[in-house]
């Protein structure tokens, strides 16, 4: 079974191809309508990390984020990353 880091914690997702990319459909789904009580926005990139494993576009787009995310948090709160181990 192939899993993620996301938040610091270690997700599991389905071997199987199709079962991943509806999973990972569903999330996005799930975090646009994120205004609904059970759904929320946290959503969203998980399905987007779980669709990044099987659709380089998507692998792409998520490690530029990364970057630019961590580049910021350096920037921004070098306390704060270098307790995250980002430095």
């Amino acid at each position: 079974m192939k899993s993620i880091n996301f938040l610091g914690r270690r997700v599991r997702v389905p071997a199987n191809l199709f079962l991943r990319v509806g999973l990972g459909v569903l999330m996005i789904i799930g975090g646009i309508f994120s205004f609904l009580p059970v759904l929320g926005i946290w959503m969203l990139p998980l399905g987007l990390m779980i669709l990044s494993i099987d659709f380089p576009p998507v692998r792409r787009f998520r490690r530029l984020a990364t970057v630019r995310i961590v580049g910021w948090l350096k920037r921004r709160f070098p306390k704060i990353a270098a307790k995250l181990g980002l430095t």
